[in-house]
């Protein structure tokens, strides 16, 4: 038996104010079903023992040690800078004069 009917299919539309065609409401049913069946089929499988994962690698977040460091020099960071002014960067204009 289909999960989704025609008039399941234009109750949705109804819900979600689309205007369906009786074209794609059909088209729709049988696009709705596939996927119901597809979910059903990994319901068969998926058992209780099967952890749900993301990802079937596990991943770790690989950190280097959080050792403080001198930061640096504003004259270093500015070195490489095309201009600068007052020492800060100073870069192109990227809007114009309106207010």
């Amino acid at each position: 038996m289909p999960t989704f009917t025609r008039e399941t299919v234009a109750h949705l539309g109804e819900l979600a104010q689309i205007a369906l065609t009786d074209e794609e409401a059909t088209r729709m049913q049988g696009e709705l079903n596939v996927i119901a069946d597809s979910i059903n089929k990994v319901q068969e499988v998926a058992s209780d023992d099967v952890e749900p994962t993301a990802n079937p690698i596990p991943l770790e977040a690989y950190l280097r040690p959080d050792i403080p460091q001198a930061p640096l020099k504003r004259e270093d960071a500015l070195a490489g800078a095309p201009a600068t002014e007052d020492g800060m960067f100073v870069a192109p204009r990227i809007l114009g004069d309106e207010e």
